[in-house]
């Protein structure tokens, strides 16, 4: 039998047969690794809902100018995928795509330049889908059984959704507590009042949410004000206390 090479040894240990599932497995979740890294260090993720193209532009402007150089566009508006490309084109904003429900949209995002894709709920098919095609997925979850169910895939960053209504701080702080290998994004619910509560938490990697890029603000064209809700945002999310 020929000797292990370096790469086998590291991965299965010496003696014993490769794993090619083993192998894709670290190879994902490498890919994984500089993202979920921008998570923890950004804490926060905006979301937003833009129905004109013309908006992604100003609207990623006062994100990075506020301190916050990511966004989630969700898939709620037949511009969403042109404006994830439009945004994805820049080198000073992390992209994804959120309200992911199907493999299609899946692809439609990905082709687009997302870089990462978050749904509501847990999928099975879409979810299977993206960890075989390597694609950086955060399902929403918000029972034990949908956490099981994702952890089976070998999913560990997970959208906790709709966090208020499903009992905020005091539910995630219940509910995460078997599932210390899980990280959680609270999604739903959350503004710069509540924010701090979240993230003081151990178990939650970042927190998601439109309260800093809201439908009326993007649409009036005030992203002024988004810059100025970004900004406390990031105070909060920094030292605990927003600016002014």
């Amino acid at each position: 039998m020929r000797a292990a090479s370096w790469l086998t040894r590291l991965l299965c240990g010496s003696g014993h047969r490769f794993d090619s599932r083993r192998f894709e497995s670290a190879r994902w979740e490498g890919l994984m690794s500089e993202i979920i890294s921008r998570f923890k260090a950004l804490r926060i993720i905006p979301v937003a809902v833009l129905e004109r193209t013309t908006d992604a532009m100003p609207l990623a402007d006062a994100l990075v100018a506020g301190g916050l150089p990511c966004i989630e566009i969700v898939l709620r508006s037949s511009k969403a995928i042109d404006a994830i490309h439009m945004t994805s084109l820049r080198k000073d904003i992390l992209v994804g795509a959120g309200t992911v429900l199907t493999i299609d949209q899946v692809k439609a995002a990905m082709d687009a330049g997302a870089r990462f894709v978050v749904s509501p709920g847990f999928n099975p098919k879409t979810a299977e889908y993206c960890v075989q095609h390597q694609i950086v997925h955060i399902p929403g979850v918000c029972t034990p059984t949908e956490i099981e169910a994702a952890l089976e895939l070998g999913l560990r960053v997970l959208k906790f959704f709709p966090a208020e209504a499903c009992g905020g701080v005091n539910t995630l702080t219940a509910i995460s507590s078997p599932y210390s290998q899980v990280a959680f994004i609270p999604t739903g619910g959350i503004h710069n009042g509540n924010l701090a509560r979240y993230l003081q938490l151990s178990s939650v990697l970042a927190c998601g949410g439109t309260w800093i890029a809201k439908s009326e603000l993007i649409r009036s064209g005030r992203f002024d004000s988004i810059l100025n809700i970004t900004r406390n945002a990031v105070a909060i999310a920094n030292d605990g206390v927003p600016t002014d």
